[in-house]
């Protein structure tokens, strides 16, 4: 069973998604750990008798000092693989060097496209006909890490922000599981801090399509 510590920050819709499906997956979420003492992933965890913490940046006088001990609380738990599923902290280069384990981060566009914030706006303005979600690996560079995994959303001519938002949302809660679920099963795999599947590189994201993660057909 993979070990997996998930960091969140806001409600824990991913989270939720997630603990849904850890067992078949072959994955266990063995802590989940936030900036936010009263964020709803962190009562979530409660609820489900997982170990929730809650670190504050605002005692510490940098942001290296506070991840550095953040991470050292995530690490007493051992787990095999760190989720970000709504964590909103950029992540400092130097505890991102210290990490023994892989973490991977899930982002609400097509990346390379939108790194940040207000993703859903910006493709919007772009005039973009598709949108999505892509789950990377977390680098020290702001969402830049190399991409594992999207799902892909077809944006209406009468969306706005909020109704995107929310379109892609029910798609990064499918997304992220299956992405877990392919460590877990020992399918990716991490050589030299670039992703491999079935032994092979990963030459381009794989895509969701009904539910699982193929090599090419993105479901729209």
């Amino acid at each position: 069973m993979l070990r997996v510590a998930v960091l969140a920050s806001g409600r824990g819709s991913n989270l939720a998604a997630l603990q849904a499906c850890d067992d078949d997956a072959g994955f266990g979420i063995v802590g989940v750990f936030s900036d936010k003492p009263d964020s709803g992933a962190l009562q979530h965890a409660r609820d489900a008798g997982i170990h929730a913490q809650a670190l504050v940046p605002g005692g510490y006088p940098n942001r290296e000092s506070f991840d550095l001990a953040f991470f050292a609380d995530v690490m007493q738990i051992q787990p095999d693989l760190i989720v970000c599923a709504g964590y909103m902290r950029i992540i400092s280069a130097v505890a991102l060097a210290r990490l023994p384990v892989p973490m991977i981060n899930i982002h609400p566009s097509l990346l390379p496209l939108y790194p940040g914030l207000h993703t859903h706006a910006r493709a919007l303005e772009a005039g973009d006909a598709e949108h999505g979600a892509s789950v990377h690996l977390v680098t020290a560079e702001l969402d830049g890490g190399p991409v594992i995994a999207q799902a892909r959303v077809p944006v209406h001519a009468d969306d706005d922000p909020t109704t995107l938002a929310a379109r892609v949302l029910e798609r990064e809660h499918h997304l992220l599981p299956a992405s877990v679920a392919l460590f877990a099963r020992g399918r990716l795999k991490l050589h030299q801090g670039q992703p491999w599947l079935d032994g092979e590189p990963l030459a381009a994201p794989l895509q969701l399509h009904g539910g699982v993660l193929v090599q090419d057909g993105p479901d729209k």
